[in-house]
């Protein structure tokens, strides 16, 4: 076994607490990475804080680091490569075959359950088992065991600091418009949320060439940050009674593209009402549960309109990956204006920093030997 460093979820709505935890030594397919960076995602905190796998557990899906062991039937990477670590997906179904390994018929198991697959846990206290296995990684730890299909090499040029934002939020928000909404250059989109995932998603417009990008963001500093990365115009929602309206105001025909990633059944039914004929509502915040489908279904048959669910921004690592590296290279994907680290053990107090609106990507260091 392997000892690290782990922040666990010990309870809802409770913080994270840094303890020693034991992994076990990599299986013929898994690889063993020590973690030099981990970006926090709102996915994260909604496992925890909804018990979605059982406690304790160990999340955190956005990593960042170098092999440090591999198994018997790995061949992607070595000990020693530079890695960044992303969702897992089979490699054997139809929709990984198509492409399309963010709706492998096998995500939820491999993903979201706490456990391989088998149901054994990967990670250990002495006797208790700890839920691991998240994303393929449970990363919030000095050292992951994850597979082949989940990770990628990184150039040597990258920043595990801004590498590591790519495996999650990053991919999901620029991948919504490159991607999966394949905005079309002179397009208007319209994006509710100004987080690291919803100024993802202004770079990617920007580099699709829409001519407007609307945000909607209650936080000034976001507003204006995503002024400086190339939204057209911004939309306080604290300041109008008619979100709706006040989107029609910038683009009277509506929104050719609309990018949900607050999950709020009212941000949703508007967002629905400000669409363009043939418009296409993109969403991948996570909504209560129970919230209905958004707008009304006579609208949306008679205006042609398009309601769909959006995960990892239908993104195929190993391919879009390396675009998005290129983009930043390029100058045109900024990740260093979205991204603020903080040492391993300032975890609580940097999520409490995101949720105040003081920095809008966490990223947290990891402790080096």
């Amino acid at each position: 076994m392997v000892q690290a460093l782990a922040a666990v979820a010990r309870a809802p709505n409770a913080d994270f607490t840094l303890e020693t935890v034991e992994l076990d030594a990599p299986r013929p397919d898994e690889i063993l990475v020590r973690i030099h960076a981990v970006g926090v995602c709102h996915t994260d905190l909604v496992f925890k804080d909804t018990a979605a796998i059982a406690q304790p557990a160990v999340l955190g899906h956005e990593g960042a680091g170098v092999v440090e062991a591999v198994g018997a039937d790995v061949t992607k990477v070595k000990i020693g490569d530079r890695v960044a670590i992303t969702f897992r997906s089979c490699g054997q179904c139809a929709r990984c075959d198509s492409g399309d390994p963010a709706y492998c018929y096998a995500m939820p198991m491999l993903n979201y359950i706490g456990m391989r697959p088998d149901g054994s846990k990967a990670i250990h206290q002495g006797a208790v088992d700890v839920s691991s296995n998240f994303f393929g990684q449970s990363s919030f730890a000095t050292y992951a065991l994850t597979y082949q299909r989940n990770v990628l090499r990184l150039p040597d040029d990258l920043p595990f600091e801004l590498a590591a934002p790519l495996g999650c939020g990053v991919q999901t928000g620029a991948g919504g418009i490159i991607k999966a909404l394949a905005a079309k250059p002179g397009s208007s989109v319209l994006i509710t949320g100004g987080g690291a995932v919803g100024l993802s998603a202004v770079m990617g417009a920007v580099i699709q060439g829409c001519a407007k990008i609307i945000v909607v963001e209650p936080m000034a500093s976001r507003r204006d940050l995503a002024l400086s990365l190339g939204a057209t115009d911004v939309i306080d929602p604290l300041a109008t009674t008619d979100l709706a309206a006040s989107v029609r105001a910038i683009a009277p025909n509506g929104a050719d593209y609309a990018f949900d990633t607050t999950g709020r059944g009212d941000t949703l039914n508007a967002s629905v009402v400000a669409l363009a004929p043939k418009g296409v509502l993109g969403i991948v915040g996570i909504p209560a549960p129970g919230t209905p489908m958004p707008g009304d279904l006579g609208s949306i048959l008679t205006l042609g309109q398009t309601v769909r669910g959006i995960i990892e921004g239908d993104s195929d690592p190993d391919v879009f990956i390396p675009e998005l590296i290129a983009y930043w290279r390029a100058g045109r994907l900024p990740l260093e204006k979205l991204v603020q680290t903080f040492e391993f053990d300032q975890i609580n107090a940097a999520i409490a920093a995101q949720h105040h609106g003081d920095c809008v990507k966490v990223v947290l260091l990891l402790p080096q030997p």
